[in-house]
């Protein structure tokens, strides 16, 4: 089975953002060492608990620091940017590193509110254009000349760059069709809500036209995947994550506990119910089991690459459980 890595460069609790961003940097070289296929950082703004808010810049950095595995985003949060701005990005990385950037966008403000409007200078915000945005970058990135004269009077430099292969982000399905008419990659969240059915992956297959940026449909899903030998250790190790995300769906964003800091966390009833219901959306597991589960859903549903984000406090147990994914599915 193809793996790559999803990276948030989480602040686990006594740790700092640069230290975050140095694990992101290790966890890179490892995934290169094991054969990931590639690692995408994600974009996240006003938060003190993901050190991810430049996933662009965090790429060409690890770009620089390995030697085969594809580096890019997942993904660059669109609504943010203009698509001169974007396509200038990605063909300078991919001037770098020939053959080893990912253009991966998402549609989602990557924040609250306030950060979508500090990031737009409190300017209106402009929601319902993020395809039309997407096509025009793709297409300044391809040295075409767009036919909105905003911008087709300039160009994307450097020009006559390798292109970087070009993603879609989705966790509802509704960008599917989108991204195969585009002639782009699909990326499925599933750890987002667990909405993934074969429909949408097959929505996505049977329309997909070649494009400049893929010649046949690609997809991956994004997996919270925490492992180890055995279950008894992973739940050990899962327990952190799992109070994060009930702490997400109480709207408080923390830190990550420490697995001991979580065995005395004080959990209500209700609390214990909505964990094992977010379980859906967290693989928790011995390795084996894990390794098992990943091949019977890439079978159920089809698709071609499954990409890990995993986030025990510690980093050498984040570190082994890439390296036991790789050890049981290579």
């Amino acid at each position: 089975m193809r793996l790559s890595v999803l990276d948030q460069a989480p602040v686990t609790k006594g740790n700092t953002a640069q230290d975050a961003l140095k694990k992101a940097e290790e966890l890179a070289i490892l995934a290169d060492e094991l054969g990931y296929v590639r690692m995408w950082m994600a974009e996240h703004h006003g938060s003190n608990t993901f050190a991810s808010s430049a996933p662009e810049v965090t790429a060409a950095h690890l770009a620089a620091k390995t030697n085969n595995i594809r580096i890019g985003t997942g993904g660059v949060m669109m609504m943010h940017y203009s698509p001169l701005k974007l396509a200038e990005v990605f063909k300078t990385l991919s001037a770098f590193s020939p053959g080893r950037i990912d253009f991966g966008v998402g549609r989602a403000p990557g924040g609250d509110t306030n950060g979508m409007y500090a990031l737009s200078e409190g300017r209106q915000l402009m929601l319902n254009n993020m395809y039309t945005k997407f096509d025009t970058a793709l297409q300044l990135i391809n040295d075409i000349v767009p036919q909105d004269p905003l911008y087709d009077k300039t160009l994307a430099t450097p020009t006559q760059i390798v292109l970087p292969e070009a993603w879609m982000l989705g966790s509802s399905g509704s960008s599917a069709l989108k991204a195969a008419e585009m002639g782009v990659g699909y990326s499925f969240a599933q750890f987002f809500n667990g909405a993934m059915t074969k429909e949408i992956l097959d929505t996505y297959k049977n329309n997909f036209k070649p494009s400049a940026f893929m010649e046949k449909p690609e997809i991956n899903v994004s997996y919270m995947v925490t492992t180890a030998e055995t279950k008894e250790e992973a739940e050990f190790e899962a327990l952190p994550q799992d109070i994060f995300r009930l702490s997400m769906m109480k709207g408080q964003i923390t830190q990550l506990l420490t697995p001991e800091e979580a065995q005395n966390y004080s959990l209500t009833e209700i609390d214990r119910i909505q964990m094992k219901e977010s379980r859906k959306l967290h693989l928790v597991g011995s390795v084996k089991d894990i390794a098992a589960l990943l091949q019977e859903e890439q079978a159920k549903y089809g698709f071609d690459e499954a990409m890990i984000c995993s986030i025990p406090h510690s980093q050498e147990k984040r570190l082994e459980v890439y390296r036991l994914l790789a050890r049981e599915l290579f």
